[in-house]
């Protein structure tokens, strides 16, 4: 009992004593561990400064005094130097010593002037360049604000990156090929047109797979024509048509859009002229929008008056008395009862079948009360460049739109207005690629199978081809046509003419619009390439010759028909053989 009583007495008295005692033992345990630590922490850092000071105090190699002891005032060298002259060992230093010491303090002095002398020339250079730039800082702060007024930063800065677009998109207009023509080095540099409708594509760049109308294949170029047709139909039916005042304006609409014209300048944009009915009979709206790789850009938007425009259509004609009169029913049709805005000129060489020819023109007098024609005989060799430039400068009536045609063509009343359209004195000309046909024969099996020649009229792979190299067709007014120089008259017979022409207009500064027509059509007719001809005309013939004949394709059947009636031959003779 006395035991039990003892120990928890030891329990109550010392226990709590002990518990008291323990944190100061380990409070003194970790106060001298941290003093250990930061005597080291010193004895480092004295360390490190000391050799911070050795290294930053002793001589360097490029100093001049680096290596040599300093004099003490006693004259003594300092241990381990030699000892200068005037004193030896702990000899005191005559007046020749003093003179060496101040000599050498001199020296210094002047080392350590031309070093602050040079801190102060490059701290002048620096504050002369810290002023200038304040200077231009503070010049372009003051033409900001004057040019936003009060102004916040991010406002100027977001109207500066603006201006600066449009001054870029601008001077792509500019560069761009839109109001006046550039200077040409030959026809293969020439960037033509497309011509497109709401539904259809006629391009050029056919290719073997390419079809010479389609509708567009790929998205993106249906969705760009599209965004075109829209912008353009935004901007007829805007309050206000640039200055025009609208009156009692009618609603454009898509079915209003008639044909468009674009093409592509890779290192500028793309342009488009668009074509839309306008309000009265004989009244269209053009725009053009030009996409200088950005938003489109109204350029233009006029209304073009077509009802003063007349169109004379000049026509070299030797013989042929049966292909003019099928021209002079299309004639007929489109020009004296569509159109009425038409004067033909046919020049005619020669005297053979005159009389049939002048009886066609009479005829078609007598019976549509039409005399806007004039007939010219000229009694030489035929020359189609000789025939158009007579034609062209007989006309007395002022300056008219030219058309120059050939009895083989065949044409609509919406080429007539394309022609007025793409046609501007002084200012444009207009060169339509015509889709030309094939061997109806070819095409159609036999000859008696060749449907009418209007049901002819189809723009199809396997029906024809746009006669890219062709240049004849042209629609110009007669003053360019003077001023340029005409046609070269001394070339005679066939082909050659047009092309010189044609470089004419390109090396001017006229703009030149070449473009797929799909109201132009030329017939199929037998090539004769005369022997007479030069070489060079000979062989362009005989190159022209060959492709009208028929496509790829159809040529490519006739010329292994033989192997494909074979092959029939023997299928048949297999197949009995299976029947027997």
């Amino acid at each position: 009992m006395v035991q039990r009583d003892a120990s928890t007495l030891l329990n109550c008295v010392f226990l709590p004593v002990l518990l008291l005692r323990l944190p100061v033992v380990m409070l003194r345990r970790g106060l001298l561990a941290w003093l250990s630590r930061l005597g080291v922490l010193l004895v480092v850092v004295c360390c490190c400064l000391s050799l911070l000071y050795v290294i930053t105090c002793s001589p360097h190699a490029d100093d001049p005094m680096a290596g040599q002891p300093l004099p003490r005032a006693g004259g003594m060298a300092l241990a381990g130097g030699p000892s200068r002259p005037g004193g030896v060992g702990g000899a005191p230093v005559g007046p020749a010593g003093r003179e060496g010491f101040q000599a050498l303090l001199q020296e210094r002095e002047e080392q350590h002037r031309q070093h602050i002398a040079s801190l102060k020339k490059q701290i002048a250079q620096l504050k002369e360049a810290l002023q200038e730039r304040s200077e231009q800082l503070k010049g372009m702060q003051d033409s900001l604000e004057k040019s936003t007024g009060k102004g916040m930063g991010g406002d100027v800065a977001e109207d500066r990156s603006h201006s600066d677009l449009q001054q870029f998109l601008r001077s792509q207009l500019s560069r761009a090929e839109v109001h006046t023509g550039v200077r040409l080095p030959s026809e293969y540099a020439v960037v033509p047109f497309e011509s497109f409708t709401l539904q259809r594509v006629y391009q050029l760049e056919m290719g073997l797979t390419r079809h010479p109308e389609e509708k567009p294949v790929r998205k993106d170029r249906r969705d760009e024509l599209g965004e075109v047709v829209e912008s353009a139909l935004h901007a007829l039916n805007a309050p206000n048509h640039g200055r025009e005042k609208t009156k009692a304006s009618k609603v454009y609409t898509p079915s209003d859009f008639i044909e468009g014209l674009a093409r592509t300048e890779k290192d500028k944009g793309s342009l488009y002229e668009l074509t839309f009915r306008g309000e009265h009979k004989h009244e269209l709206r053009r725009l053009v929008l030009f996409r200088p790789f950005g938003p489109l850009m109204k350029v233009k938007s006029e209304l073009v008056e077509t009802s003063h425009m007349p169109i004379n259509i000049v026509l070299p004609l030797s013989q042929r008395a049966d292909k003019f009169r099928q021209f002079m029913h299309n004639f007929r049709e489109v020009c004296v009862k569509q159109d009425g805005r038409v004067h033909l000129t046919v020049v005619y060489f020669g005297k053979d079948q005159m009389n049939e020819v002048k009886g066609t023109l009479e005829n078609t007098s007598r019976e549509l009360n039409f005399r806007n024609f004039t007939l010219i005989q000229l009694n030489e060799e035929f020359s189609r460049g000789r025939g158009l430039d007579v034609g062209a400068r007989a006309w007395k009536g002022g300056n008219v739109l030219l058309f120059f045609c050939d009895v083989d063509i065949i044409f609509t009343a919406d080429f007539l207005n394309t022609c007025r359209l793409n046609a501007q004195p002084g200012k444009k000309v207009f060169y339509p690629v015509l889709f030309s046909q094939y061997n109806p024969a070819v095409i159609y099996g036999s000859h008696d199978h060749v449907p009418p020649v209007d049901q002819q009229l189809i723009i199809k792979k396997d029906t024809g081809f746009w006669r890219d190299f062709g240049f004849g067709m042209t629609c110009q007014y007669r003053s360019d046509f003077i001023n340029i120089g005409g046609f070269d008259v001394d070339i005679k017979g066939w082909g050659g003419e047009d092309v010189h022409l044609y470089r004419k207009y390109l090396h001017s500064n006229l703009l030149v619009v070449r473009a797929p027509s799909r109201g132009l059509f030329h017939l199929w007719h037998e090539k004769r390439c005369a022997d007479e001809l030069p070489p060079d005309q000979y062989k362009m013939c005989m190159q022209s010759k060959a492709m009208n004949e028929a496509s790829h394709g159809q040529l490519g059947m006739l010329l292994f028909r033989h192997e494909i009636e074979a092959h029939l031959r023997k299928q048949k003779q297999r197949s009995g053989a299976k029947k027997a």
